[in-house]
């Protein structure tokens, strides 16, 4: 039997979502935009800062790099007109998982596609959403585990308590704790609890990323300095947590000196980020929606302007970053608002990973083929992407673990 003031509580959280979810769309896509355009800005600055092999900075692909990039299959030809030799570097096979929020469910759908082939990565990197799919892949996490647990709505729900409009309603309360002394970074939830929820579902022997049986780079913005930094090293919850931190909706997370934000508003597409991490094919997984042209009269709506210029800036940021990976996989993802927690959403996003994965499979195994990698392996016999995925989780209980030596330190639970 339900509790008359649980009922009660629910019901009043759904009708305030229904009432503010035009103003809340217009907050959202304006705030997002604004951080968009100056973290672009800030990323072209010239200070230097200091950077370990723990924490390593980076920068945006554009254009420049986008027209000059040459595809494996041309360096191929290019070095078979100089040399009869074979080759005798091994080509190592990257994956690149873009944010989106909601729409990561897509990117699940994809990973089913290609474990299913028997396709394996040397190393991965992801950005927001994509850091935390990225992440839970290169643990070992199968399609179906990862799958389960988004549809079930648990990763946005978690990412989210309690309903953003709920949040807004109250957020005069939570200056109260400002008043009395207190300072926390700015946004509406901490993310501690998405970050404690991500950590409940990894295998207890794997905290940091350099435990991971592949290699792994979650890409957040540093607000300090404006720039991409690449966290190689450290905790991987926090990791996780500090690459999905949305400005204005999640509060920053602080890692040795630095504030990290969602990676998204400068590198959301990390390709040229796997490259750096060794990657000499890469596969990107691009979720944004559909960046196409609209009637007149769609301008007409709530809300409709502000999104449309926040969808241009990702399809800004993004087109070259997709321009030097070696195949693009682009799941149509229109309608999947960054941030739903709809069933429905997370089934849809999968089954268009799915499509778009198996429509580009015969490009895929051409491009493997080509590069001596044939379902997992070279052609010599060598493993070329680490660890067999698949298996449960191991539930973990401490959601904080500590490092190990020589890695980044712990960043502070209160922020």
């Amino acid at each position: 039997m339900a509790i008359p003031g649980t009922a009660l509580k629910n019901d009043l959280l759904k009708r305030c979502s229904r009432h503010f979810a035009g103003p809340l769309a217009v907050w959202f896509s304006l705030s997002c935009m604004l951080t968009l355009t100056q973290a672009q800005a800030y990323a072209l600055s010239p200070e230097a800062t200091a950077q370990t092999d723990s924490i390593v900075r980076t920068s945006a692909g554009d254009r420049t790099e986008a027209n000059l990039f040459r595809p494996f299959t041309t360096q191929i030809v290019g070095e078979s007109k100089e040399s009869e030799k074979p080759r005798s570097k091994r080509p190592k096979l990257g994956l690149a998982l873009g944010g989106g929020g909601a729409r990561g469910a897509a990117e699940i759908g994809v990973l089913k596609v290609l474990m299913a082939e028997g396709i394996k990565f040397d190393c991965v990197t992801g950005t927001s959403v994509g850091a935390v799919i990225g992440g839970f892949y290169c643990m070992g996490a199968s399609a179906q585990d990862m799958e389960r647990v988004f549809v079930r709505g648990d990763v946005m729900n978690h990412f989210m308590t309690v309903p953003l409009s709920f949040r807004i309603i109250v957020a005069p309360v939570m200056l109260i704790p400002r008043l009395l002394g207190s300072h926390e970074y700015d946004g509406l939830y901490r993310g501690n609890l998405f970050r404690k929820f991500l950590m409940r579902n990894m295998d207890v022997h794997v905290r940091n990323i350099e435990d991971l049986p592949i290699p792994f780079a979650a890409v957040a913005l540093n607000l300090i300095d404006g720039r991409p930094y690449m966290l190689r090293k450290g905790n991987l919850g926090y990791a996780m947590q500090a690459s999905s931190a949305v400005p204005a909706l999640r509060k920053p997370v602080e890692i040795d000196g630095k504030l990290f934000a969602d990676g998204g508003v400068v590198c959301n597409l990390p390709v040229k980020q796997c490259r750096e991490l060794g990657a000499d094919i890469v596969i990107a997984v691009n979720i944004d929606e559909p960046f196409e042209p609209k009637p007149l009269h769609h301008f007409r709506r709530m809300g409709s302007v502000s999104k449309r210029l926040l969808d241009w800036a990702l399809f800004d940021i993004d087109e070259p970053q997709a321009r030097l990976a070696d195949i693009t996989i682009h799941p149509n993802t229109a309608g999947i608002s960054l941030i739903s927690t709809r069933r429905k959403d997370a089934v849809r996003g999968v089954k268009a990973g799915e499509e778009a994965a198996r429509e580009l499979l015969p490009q895929i195994r051409a491009l493997l083929k080509e590069a001596g990698i044939s379902n997992g392996t070279t052609v010599d016999g060598t493993n070329a992407g680490g660890s067999n995925v698949g298996g449960s989780n191991a539930g973990g209980s401490n959601a904080g673990g500590s490092n190990a030596g020589g890695s980044t330190s712990e960043p502070t639970e209160s922020n």
